[in-house]
């Protein structure tokens, strides 16, 4: 890396770190702690007011959990521990199902069971959460609930004939074709999103637990992703399929894509199976390039949605942002081709300019196509966490401190 490479490299970094502590974090810690009833607040509308008695779901916890949990390792500040420690026992004591297993999908205000199912994209993000906890706090409590929700997955939720995991079940872990994940869903059998998070979750898990169970598990589900899940022409994920894992959408979600691309990779390295990586990487660099050449609107931001017909949905998330950051720099590691090095910082600089709420804290949901903060869904909610733009910072701090120490060896 030259001269010029290495200073803006070094700025970028104090930027994300900034970003990070400064607003993310700050906001969480002062705006969501649940003085009354405990734990974290359901929800904060677009004026920062907390909404009362909102309900609280499962991934806005676990996903708080991971946040604390992952800043705590890597910045070593005692005051995360102490939120990660908060969200941690709030989710074992009010969403853990001591009679059949499981967690809970959504609490009320009160942390009383709201709703019961047992949604598996839920379950794998208390994996993914309990399992940092581990690596931040060594907390063997936290890794045993981990290794017994894998455990649960597996002879609850895994399909014995044609792979993959079932969406969603009941209380007691029966089958049910009505989810409560999202109202954007299908209700079909098996979708990629919930694969794509059981794939993170696992990939965490392995890093602290290397059973052989585990990596067979692991093993199988990044095949399935990529013989299944991505479509080898487009190179954009399928979206919806049938236990057989035949196709039900033709949707494109770009922020998936270029999420997916990254977590893939990451993944197959943690498995450290050579024959996994490579594949692995060929499919990302090939979600990467889908991405960069047709989703990335002319102001550097994601676009949300396609069809065959063309953009479906022209608004930009907060989170696809914070994706293609990691996304499009992890294809710039893998290949050196600087176009995506470009698309990763344009990346960032779109959600500086627009989804980064400068004034209020934390970052907005969405915004249009002319870059006008929407409206209505608010800054917490039980899909708005601090996970993905927490998590883009945590990934480009280690990564972009990887690149710097490799140009000082040079």
């Amino acid at each position: 890396m030259n001269t010029n490479l290495n200073s803006q490299a070094e700025a970028w970094r104090q930027d994300i770190h900034d970003e990070l502590t400064n607003n993310i974090l700050a906001y969480w810690m002062n705006h969501t702690i649940d003085h009354t009833h405990g734990g974290f607040v359901g929800a904060i509308d677009d004026h920062n007011q907390i909404v009362p008695g909102a309900d609280k779901s499962l991934v806005l916890n676990a996903r708080i959990l991971w946040t604390f949990s992952t800043a705590y390792r890597l910045l070593m500040n005692e005051a995360y521990l102490r939120l990660a420690e908060r969200a941690y026992h709030y989710l074992i004591q009010h969403f853990m199902d001591a009679e059949h297993g499981g967690l809970y999908w959504m609490v009320d205000a009160q942390g009383a069971p709201a709703s019961t199912q047992k949604v598996v994209y839920g379950q794998a993000f208390t994996i993914y959460a309990m399992s940092e906890y581990y690596r931040a706090a060594g907390k063997q409590e936290a890794l045993d609930h981990a290794i017994h929700l894998y455990e649960l997955l597996e002879t609850r939720s895994y399909d014995k004939d044609y792979g993959g995991y079932f969406e969603t079940h009941t209380r007691d872990w029966q089958p049910n074709n009505v989810s409560d994940l999202s109202n954007n869903t299908l209700n079909e059998k098996k979708s990629m999103n919930t694969h794509l998070h059981v794939l993170e979750a696992y990939t965490n898990l392995y890093r602290v637990w290397p059973s052989e169970q585990l990596r067979q598990s692991q093993s199988e589900l990044i095949k399935i992703t990529i013989e299944h899940i991505v479509d080898n022409e487009s190179g954009h994920f399928k979206l919806f399929f049938d236990e057989r894992w035949n196709s039900l959408s033709g949707h494109i979600s770009y922020g998936h894509d270029i999420e997916g691309s990254w977590l893939l990779v990451e993944a197959a390295e943690v498995l450290g199976d050579p024959v996994l990586i490579a594949n692995a990487k060929t499919a990302a660099i090939h979600m990467a390039k889908s991405v960069l050449l047709e989703g990335i609107d002319a102001d550097g931001g994601i676009l949300n949605e396609a069809d065959a017909t063309g953009i479906i949905d022209s608004n930009k998330d907060w989170w696809p942002q914070a994706e293609a950051v990691v996304g499009f720099y992890n294809a710039y590691e893998m290949t050196g081709d600087t176009r995506y090095l470009d698309a990763a910082r344009a990346s960032w600089a779109f959600a500086d300019h627009y989804m980064i709420d400068h004034k209020d804290g934390e970052w907005y949901w969405s915004v249009t196509r002319e870059g006008i903060p929407t409206t209505g869904k608010g800054k917490v909610n039980a899909w708005k966490c601090p996970y993905h733009n927490s998590r883009a910072c945590f990934e480009m701090l280690e990564r972009l401190e990887r690149t710097l120490a490799h140009a000082a060896s040079e």
